[in-house]
């Protein structure tokens, strides 16, 4: 499609855009005849993205950010070789990180344009290139070493001699140069010396601060950038642990589309997976966050993660690998080994910002006693660049010398994608088994955990959650994205249930294994850990509404088609008798509730009823409730609300003064406190804005106390009573809350409502209790989480605000409260107050 458009002549120093363009360039070559013998290099150097084309497959990804600003045409010119030939450039108008206007993190610049800075056919002194990558090795050593080491003057001296020795006007004297630096990385380490596992690597988010769109040429630009290294290269090995992205963005079609538009690509990676070089690792479909998705999302994270490995190369992976997400929920060691995995690599908790994680290689134990061998790379990164001061921090940082002498070393440019240079595989060469330096060996992740396990029997064990002291405010950011990620979860669950349903009682009722499968992919793809967590541009917060659109609309259809196939006869039946209503309950317990039903007038009507576990009741006759609701409004404004099992009081501002429990008269408001109090915080973190909420911002505390509309009753009462209010937050924003207390229901609901138009702020609601506890308990995946409720030590007040899924409770023996929600994760207890972050 590129190659037949008409092309215009374009000048160096010219700019292209806007923002998201693409620009295809028709490069014509002439390489002189005196070149003979020579290596000859296309340089092209622009502020975008590029991908040299040629003979209609990509050959060679361009980025000058990772310090990929060439193609090499020919290692040595010979007479029979082409001298004339085209190439094509394809330029995407962004950067490796995105376009952001001023910094890296801020919104997109819509009208930035790139320059082309560079485009020129040269000759590559490839003799200079390696003394200077000797000199750079050389002088870090004497640099890095130390005065008390021998070996940095050693380093240093001779450094000294080959600049004596060589003469830059004379290439006959560089060899001589060369072999004193030869001499110096051919002196070898004793037996004891750590040694270093060089893997290489390419973190490619998923979408970020660029939309899901520009990830599918971003893996093509780095790992065909890759698979050249390797033809030339045959040591190297690299890990990937992204190959089930770009199949996923085109659902059905998967990676037919992969092969459809980089066939050539697809099929070399394949070889370089045949002959272990080229190694996919993860187990799981896209690099999720690791709190915020369901128990049953994580297990789809790894079903179609390792379906997808074992159809593609015929292993399933051995190890997980999430390095960049921010926080590890407890229950993941079981889940891991539950989908064959007993060994997981990270380095996020390196950004701790309070304290430092103890451990670089240990046993991580989740919450029911199952336990993976766990390596964090003690460099604390995963984009190393092969230098002699990164291999000497992994072993100087490594916190369990001693106990293992074996590291991971991650290298090449990521996070934007890049991978690995050959500048970074010299460097490594030099340093193999080099005294002085770190053993470093090109190994993969199998090598690695092979000889972790072999010396794991003095490790340590470190039991419950990774939690990251960073990036709290991910729990809360984008409200849209998490409300709809908990809606798509459940309508995901009832979809399955009543299918499944469905099917043992219909034989001819198919179940929508296929259709399921394209909406979980969506909404797996939407859980990786820039896109649920909201830390992504705007572009990526629209396309994954609209997917969470697609989710409820499909999913819709589906619980319908299910329904009518699983409930036939009774729909039928209930076609005759207008005043019955059928109810499905996809939980596994029986439900006594109020629901609202269409009456003989069209008009919504309410309803007692009681649905067994797991099934459905034709309700015609509803319930009496043994008490029915009283809500009465007293000469103060106040309004208490009962039904014979809670008992609720609360004042003109919509605060929860009293909220008791019948049978014994406990009251769980303290005396003189307000529950269901809103409060306002400023939010200004030190530098990741939609990432981050600090401690310091608890100090800014302002309840919300602007009143628009007095509290007032809605329902009277019988099966539901009803009360609402009006409150302005902040400058711009209003909060409209109804709070709900249906017949023999032992609890209130809260249902509200924001205008949000504040920047920098932070709402919370409070709900301070009388119950004194030291821990307060979190839902978590297929489990709960204690947490203490003080702040003792640094360890605890780091966790000043946590995650939670659909509760947090805080008991004593005999009495507790809990805080339930449908779509909101941030949360904290301290001391008696139980807080969610709105």
């Amino acid at each position: 499609e590129a190659v037949v458009q008409e092309f215009r002549p374009a000048q160096v120093g010219e700019s292209f855009g806007p923002t998201w363009e693409t620009c295809w360039f028709k490069v014509e070559l002439s390489i002189p005849l005196a070149w003979a013998g020579r290596e000859v290099h296309f340089v092209w150097e622009s502020d975008g993205e590029g991908m040299v084309w040629r003979d209609a497959q990509p050959v060679q990804g361009l980025t000058k950010e990772g310090e990929k600003t060439s193609y090499i045409l020919t290692r040595s010119l010979k007479e029979s070789e082409p001298h004339s030939l085209t190439l094509y450039v394809e330029l995407a108008c962004n950067g490796l990180f995105g376009a952001g206007k001023g910094s890296m993190i801020a919104p997109p610049d819509p009208d930035r344009r790139v320059t082309l800075s560079k485009a020129e056919l040269v000759v590559f002194n490839r003799d200079v290139y390696e003394l200077l990558v000797d000199l750079e090795i050389l002088l870090d050593m004497a640099q890095l070493l130390g005065e008390e080491n021998q070996r940095s003057f050693q380093a240093l001296y001779t450094a000294n001699q080959m600049v004596n020795v060589c003469d830059v006007t004379d290439p006959s004297t560089f060899p001589a140069a060369r072999d004193l630096a030869a001499a110096i990385f051919s002196q070898r380490n004793g037996e004891s010396q750590h040694t270093i596992h060089a893997v290489g690597h390419c973190h490619i988010d998923s979408a970020w601060l660029w939309p899901y769109e520009e990830t599918i040429r971003k893996c093509a630009r780095s790992w065909v950038t890759v698979v050249h290294l390797m033809e030339h290269n045959p040591e190297l090995t690299f890990a990937c642990s992204q190959l089930g992205l770009i199949p996923v963005l085109w659902q059905a079609q998967q990676f037919e589309w992969v092969r459809s538009w980089y066939p050539g690509l697809y099929a070399r990676i394949q070889d370089f997976v045949a002959k272990g070089q080229f190694i996919p690792v993860g187990g799981t479909w896209v690099e999720m966050d690791g709190n915020l998705p369901s128990g049953e999302s994580m297990v789809r994270q790894f079903l179609q993660g390792q379906r997808f490995f074992k159809e593609q190369f015929g292993r399933i992976c051995s190890e997980f690998w999430l390095p960049d997400t921010f926080g590890y929920s407890a229950q993941l060691p079981q889940l891991m080994h539950g989908c064959g995995i007993r060994r997981f690599l990270t380095q996020k908790l390196s950004w701790n910002l309070v304290n430092s994680f103890p451990h670089h290689t240990f046993f991580w134990e989740g919450i029911d006693g199952s336990q993976v061998l766990t390596h964090f790379p003690p460099g604390d990164s995963y984009g190393m660049h092969g230098r002699v001061q990164e291999v000497l921090k992994t072993v100087k940082n490594n916190k369990d010398k001693g106990r293992v002498n074996h590291s991971a070393f991650l290298f090449g440019f990521g996070d934007g994608g890049g991978g690995p240079t050959q500048k970074m595989l010299d460097r490594m060469k030099r340093m193999s088994d080099t005294d002085g330096l770190p053993r470093v060996q090109i190994s993969t992740p199998d090598q690695l955990f092979s000889v972790l396990e072999k010396e794991s029997s003095q490790l340590c064990t470190w039991v419950g959650e990774l939690f990251l002291e960073l990036h709290n405010g991910t729990y809360t950011t984008q409200a849209q994205i998490k409300k709809g990620n908990r809606e798509c979860e459940r309508i995901l669950h009832d979809v399955e249930v009543l299918s499944a349903l469905a099917v043992a009682q219909d034989s001819v009722f198919q179940y929508p294994a296929s259709q399921l499968q394209r909406l979980w992919r969506l909404l797996l793809l939407n859980q990786f850990h820039d896109v649920l967590p909201g830390s992504c541009i705007q572009l990526v917060v629209e396309d994954a509404l609209q997917y969470y659109t697609e989710i409820r609309r499909a999913g819709a259809q589906l619980q319908e088609e299910a329904v009518q196939s699983l409930c036939r006869d009774l729909l039928q039946s209930e076609a005759r008798s207008t005043q019955s209503t059928l109810v499905l309950n996809t939980l596994p317990w029986e439900r006594t509730e109020v629901i609202s039903r269409p009456g003989p007038d069209g008009a919504e009507t309410l309803a007692l009823v009681t649905v067994p576990s797991m099934g459905y009741a034709l309700v015609q006759e509803p319930s009496v409730p043994p008490q029915p609701v009283a809500v009465r409004k007293q000469e103060d404004g106040s309004i208490t609300m009962e039904n014979g099992v809670i008992a609720a009081c609360l004042d003109t501002m919509g605060h929860l003064t009293s909220l008791r429990l019948l049978d014994s008269g406990r009251e769980s408001v303290p005396d003189g406190c307000y529950a269901n109090q809103f409060a306002l915080f400023d939010d200004v973190p030190l530098y990741w804005d939609a990432w981050d909420v600090m401690d310091y911002h608890l100090e800014t505390r302002k309840p919300v106390t602007a009143l628009l509309k007095p509290l007032e009753i809605t329902l009277a009462g019988g099966l539901r009573g009803s009360v609402r209010f009006s409150l302005q937050v902040g400058k711009s924003s209003t909060l409209t809350q109804e709070i709900i207390l249906d017949a023999m229901c032992p609890y209130l609901r809260f249902q509200t409502q924001v205008e949000w138009k504040e920047a920098h702020k932070f709402l919370k609601v409070e709900f301070p209790v009388q119950v004194r506890s030291t821990n307060a308990t979190y839902e978590i995946q297929f489990g709960h989480l204690q947490r203490p409720t003080h702040w003792n030590t640094s360890w605890d007040w780091a966790r000043f605000e946590v995650w939670a899924h659909k509760w947090l409770d805080l008991s004593e023996h005999g009495f507790g409260v809990a805080l339930l929600n449908d779509c909101k994760y941030g949360a904290s207890a301290h001391r008696n107050i139980l807080s969610l972050s709105l």
